[in-house]
Protein backbone atom coordinates (compact mmCIF):
# COMPACT_ATOMS: atom_id res chain seq x y z
CA UNK A 1 0.00 0.00 0.00
CA UNK A 2 1.08 3.17 -0.94
CA UNK A 3 0.39 6.50 1.49
CA UNK A 4 0.70 10.04 0.46
CA UNK A 5 0.04 12.51 3.01
CA UNK A 6 -2.82 13.31 4.61
CA UNK A 7 -2.52 16.54 6.62
CA UNK A 8 -5.35 18.15 8.47
CA UNK A 9 -5.01 21.92 9.33
CA UNK A 10 -7.82 24.12 11.04
CA UNK A 11 -8.27 27.61 11.34
CA UNK A 12 -11.38 28.50 12.99
CA UNK A 13 -14.50 26.25 11.05
CA UNK A 14 -12.25 25.91 8.57
CA UNK A 15 -10.36 22.78 7.83
CA UNK A 16 -7.97 21.34 4.87
CA UNK A 17 -7.69 18.19 4.72
CA UNK A 18 -6.30 16.54 1.01
CA UNK A 19 -7.65 19.84 -0.60
CA UNK A 20 -4.62 19.79 -3.00
CA UNK A 21 -6.29 18.35 -5.72
CA UNK A 22 -2.89 17.84 -7.41
CA UNK A 23 -1.69 15.07 -5.30
CA UNK A 24 -2.53 11.54 -5.33
CA UNK A 25 -3.81 10.49 -2.52
CA UNK A 26 -4.11 6.91 -1.35
CA UNK A 27 -6.20 5.90 1.85
CA UNK A 28 -7.20 2.77 3.30
CA UNK A 29 -10.72 3.53 5.15
CA UNK A 30 -11.24 0.31 6.94
CA UNK A 31 -8.05 1.26 9.08
CA UNK A 32 -8.77 5.47 9.07
CA UNK A 33 -9.98 7.28 11.91
CA UNK A 34 -13.74 8.50 12.37
CA UNK A 35 -14.47 11.76 13.66
CA UNK A 36 -18.05 12.70 14.97
CA UNK A 37 -20.31 14.87 13.06
CA UNK A 38 -22.42 17.46 14.95
CA UNK A 39 -25.20 14.93 15.13
CA UNK A 40 -25.27 12.10 18.12
CA UNK A 41 -24.77 8.66 16.10
CA UNK A 42 -23.36 10.20 13.09
CA UNK A 43 -19.40 9.79 12.22
CA UNK A 44 -17.10 10.88 9.76
CA UNK A 45 -14.24 9.08 8.29
CA UNK A 46 -12.66 12.30 6.45
CA UNK A 47 -11.57 11.88 2.57
CA UNK A 48 -11.14 15.20 1.71
CA UNK A 49 -12.19 18.51 2.71
CA UNK A 50 -12.13 22.00 1.85
CA UNK A 51 -13.97 24.42 3.96
CA UNK A 52 -15.94 24.67 7.54
CA UNK A 53 -19.12 22.68 8.42
CA UNK A 54 -20.78 23.47 4.69
CA UNK A 55 -17.63 22.13 2.54
CA UNK A 56 -16.42 20.78 -0.14
CA UNK A 57 -16.09 16.96 1.60
CA UNK A 58 -15.60 13.61 0.58
CA UNK A 59 -16.24 11.00 3.43
CA UNK A 60 -17.35 7.69 4.69
CA UNK A 61 -20.17 8.31 6.93
CA UNK A 62 -21.39 6.09 9.68
CA UNK A 63 -24.62 6.03 11.00
CA UNK A 64 -25.64 4.22 14.23
CA UNK A 65 -28.83 2.65 14.52
CA UNK A 66 -31.60 5.14 15.28
CA UNK A 67 -29.29 8.33 14.45
CA UNK A 68 -30.63 10.90 12.05
CA UNK A 69 -29.23 14.06 10.44
CA UNK A 70 -30.99 16.93 11.26
CA UNK A 71 -32.83 18.73 7.99
CA UNK A 72 -30.57 20.35 5.91
CA UNK A 73 -30.04 22.20 1.92
CA UNK A 74 -27.50 20.97 -0.06
CA UNK A 75 -26.62 24.00 -2.08
CA UNK A 76 -23.88 22.58 -4.14
CA UNK A 77 -25.58 18.84 -4.51
CA UNK A 78 -25.13 15.49 -3.17
CA UNK A 79 -23.76 12.01 -4.26
CA UNK A 80 -23.88 9.07 -1.89
CA UNK A 81 -23.46 5.07 -2.51
CA UNK A 82 -24.44 3.33 0.40
CA UNK A 83 -22.02 0.74 0.98
CA UNK A 84 -23.56 -1.15 3.88
CA UNK A 85 -27.31 -1.22 6.11
CA UNK A 86 -30.43 1.15 4.88
CA UNK A 87 -29.92 5.07 4.50
CA UNK A 88 -33.72 6.78 4.81
CA UNK A 89 -35.00 9.97 4.21
CA UNK A 90 -38.47 11.33 3.75
CA UNK A 91 -38.29 10.39 -0.15
CA UNK A 92 -37.62 6.69 0.78
CA UNK A 93 -35.34 3.49 2.39
CA UNK A 94 -31.69 2.91 0.33
CA UNK A 95 -30.32 -0.18 1.21
CA UNK A 96 -26.69 -1.36 0.40
CA UNK A 97 -25.42 -0.81 -3.62
CA UNK A 98 -27.99 2.22 -3.67
CA UNK A 99 -26.12 5.10 -5.86
CA UNK A 100 -28.54 8.65 -5.46
CA UNK A 101 -27.40 12.13 -6.60
CA UNK A 102 -29.65 15.14 -5.23
CA UNK A 103 -29.22 18.16 -6.86
CA UNK A 104 -28.20 21.52 -5.74
CA UNK A 105 -30.82 23.18 -3.93
CA UNK A 106 -32.35 20.30 -2.63
CA UNK A 107 -33.42 19.31 0.81
CA UNK A 108 -33.99 16.32 3.16
CA UNK A 109 -33.62 14.58 6.45
CA UNK A 110 -31.32 11.87 6.56
CA UNK A 111 -31.98 8.82 9.30
CA UNK A 112 -31.17 5.21 9.53
CA UNK A 113 -33.46 2.88 11.44
CA UNK A 114 -30.94 0.06 11.67
CA UNK A 115 -27.59 1.40 10.75
CA UNK A 116 -25.49 2.43 7.57
CA UNK A 117 -22.49 3.06 5.98
CA UNK A 118 -22.44 5.80 3.09
CA UNK A 119 -19.50 7.13 0.46
CA UNK A 120 -20.68 10.70 0.43
CA UNK A 121 -19.66 13.67 -2.14
CA UNK A 122 -21.14 17.21 -1.23
CA UNK A 123 -20.90 20.47 -2.91
CA UNK A 124 -19.12 19.15 -5.77
CA UNK A 125 -21.99 20.11 -8.72
CA UNK A 126 -22.43 22.79 -11.39
CA UNK A 127 -25.35 24.27 -10.87
CA UNK A 128 -27.00 23.29 -14.08
CA UNK A 129 -26.32 19.89 -13.10
CA UNK A 130 -30.37 19.67 -11.96
CA UNK A 131 -31.26 15.86 -12.24
CA UNK A 132 -31.92 13.52 -9.50
CA UNK A 133 -30.63 10.34 -9.67
CA UNK A 134 -31.33 6.68 -7.98
CA UNK A 135 -29.90 3.60 -9.24
CA UNK A 136 -30.16 0.23 -7.30
CA UNK A 137 -26.99 -0.93 -8.57
CA UNK A 138 -27.19 -5.11 -7.10
CA UNK A 139 -29.99 -5.10 -9.81
CA UNK A 140 -28.75 -2.59 -12.43
CA UNK A 141 -27.37 -4.52 -15.90
CA UNK A 142 -23.37 -3.84 -16.23
CA UNK A 143 -22.36 -3.04 -19.78
CA UNK A 144 -19.87 -4.84 -21.67
CA UNK A 145 -16.38 -2.26 -21.13
CA UNK A 146 -13.15 -1.42 -23.74
CA UNK A 147 -10.95 -4.98 -22.91
CA UNK A 148 -12.67 -8.31 -22.29
CA UNK A 149 -13.12 -9.16 -18.46
CA UNK A 150 -14.46 -5.50 -18.04
CA UNK A 151 -18.24 -4.67 -16.93
CA UNK A 152 -19.04 -1.36 -17.22
CA UNK A 153 -22.31 0.56 -15.59
CA UNK A 154 -22.79 4.47 -16.04
CA UNK A 155 -24.20 6.38 -13.13
CA UNK A 156 -24.24 9.97 -14.42
CA UNK A 157 -22.43 11.81 -16.78
CA UNK A 158 -22.42 15.82 -16.80
CA UNK A 159 -20.15 18.03 -19.10
CA UNK A 160 -16.93 15.95 -18.52
CA UNK A 161 -17.40 14.77 -15.47
CA UNK A 162 -17.91 10.36 -15.70
CA UNK A 163 -19.26 8.50 -13.12
CA UNK A 164 -20.07 4.93 -13.10
CA UNK A 165 -19.30 1.10 -10.92
CA UNK A 166 -16.58 -0.83 -13.34
CA UNK A 167 -16.22 -4.73 -12.48
CA UNK A 168 -13.14 -6.56 -13.33
CA UNK A 169 -12.90 -10.10 -13.74
CA UNK A 170 -10.21 -12.20 -12.64
CA UNK A 171 -6.90 -11.56 -14.61
CA UNK A 172 -8.27 -8.07 -16.26
CA UNK A 173 -5.55 -5.64 -17.84
CA UNK A 174 -6.14 -2.36 -19.24
CA UNK A 175 -4.32 -0.17 -21.39
CA UNK A 176 -1.72 2.66 -19.74
CA UNK A 177 -3.92 5.65 -20.19
CA UNK A 178 -4.19 9.35 -18.58
CA UNK A 179 -6.75 10.96 -16.74
CA UNK A 180 -7.87 14.60 -18.08
CA UNK A 181 -9.53 15.73 -15.03
CA UNK A 182 -8.45 13.46 -12.56
CA UNK A 183 -9.61 10.22 -11.04
CA UNK A 184 -11.39 8.93 -8.24
CA UNK A 185 -11.90 5.17 -7.07
CA UNK A 186 -13.54 3.40 -3.89
CA UNK A 187 -12.31 -0.41 -4.09
CA UNK A 188 -15.94 -2.17 -3.08
CA UNK A 189 -14.97 -5.40 -3.24
CA UNK A 190 -11.45 -7.60 -4.15
CA UNK A 191 -8.31 -5.69 -5.07
CA UNK A 192 -7.81 -3.46 -7.66
CA UNK A 193 -3.88 -2.70 -8.72
CA UNK A 194 -1.33 -0.72 -10.73
CA UNK A 195 1.96 -0.38 -11.15
CA UNK A 196 1.98 1.68 -7.87
CA UNK A 197 0.40 -0.95 -5.82
CA UNK A 198 -2.42 -3.00 -4.81
CA UNK A 199 -5.62 -1.42 -3.10
CA UNK A 200 -7.51 -3.73 -1.31
CA UNK A 201 -11.36 -3.53 -0.55
CA UNK A 202 -12.26 0.26 1.09
CA UNK A 203 -9.22 1.89 0.05
CA UNK A 204 -9.72 5.19 -1.80
CA UNK A 205 -7.73 6.59 -4.41
CA UNK A 206 -7.75 10.06 -5.67
CA UNK A 207 -5.27 10.59 -8.91
CA UNK A 208 -4.35 14.12 -10.50
CA UNK A 209 -5.41 15.95 -13.15
CA UNK A 210 -3.56 14.61 -16.32
CA UNK A 211 -1.81 11.38 -14.03
CA UNK A 212 -1.04 8.01 -15.84
CA UNK A 213 -1.09 5.18 -14.55
CA UNK A 214 -1.67 0.96 -15.90
CA UNK A 215 -4.31 -0.61 -14.21
CA UNK A 216 -5.24 -4.61 -13.62
CA UNK A 217 -6.91 -6.70 -11.58
CA UNK A 218 -5.44 -10.47 -10.79
CA UNK A 219 -8.81 -11.91 -8.57
CA UNK A 220 -11.18 -9.75 -9.50
CA UNK A 221 -12.72 -6.55 -8.04
CA UNK A 222 -15.81 -3.95 -7.77
CA UNK A 223 -14.85 -0.16 -8.04
CA UNK A 224 -16.52 2.83 -8.13
CA UNK A 225 -14.83 5.40 -10.42
CA UNK A 226 -15.32 8.80 -11.30
CA UNK A 227 -13.02 11.42 -14.01
CA UNK A 228 -12.88 14.34 -15.16
CA UNK A 229 -14.02 16.05 -12.41
CA UNK A 230 -10.98 17.29 -10.44
CA UNK A 231 -10.28 20.76 -11.98
CA UNK A 232 -13.13 21.97 -13.13
CA UNK A 233 -13.12 25.65 -11.37
CA UNK A 234 -16.93 25.98 -11.10
CA UNK A 235 -17.18 22.94 -8.76
CA UNK A 236 -17.42 23.30 -5.15
CA UNK A 237 -17.14 27.14 -4.99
Amino acid sequence: MTWLSRTVSSRKTALELNANFDERIVIDTPNSFWVPSPENGVERNMLDRLGGEDARATSIVRFSPGSSFKPHEHELGEEFLVLSGVFSDEHGDYPAGTYVRNPPGSKHHAFSKAGCELFVKVRQFKMADSARVVIDTKNAAFRQGLVPGLKVLPLHEFGTEHTALVRWAPGTKFQPHTHWGGEEILVLEGVFSDEYGDYPAGTWIRSPHMSVHNPYSDPGCLIYVKVGHLNDPEVGL
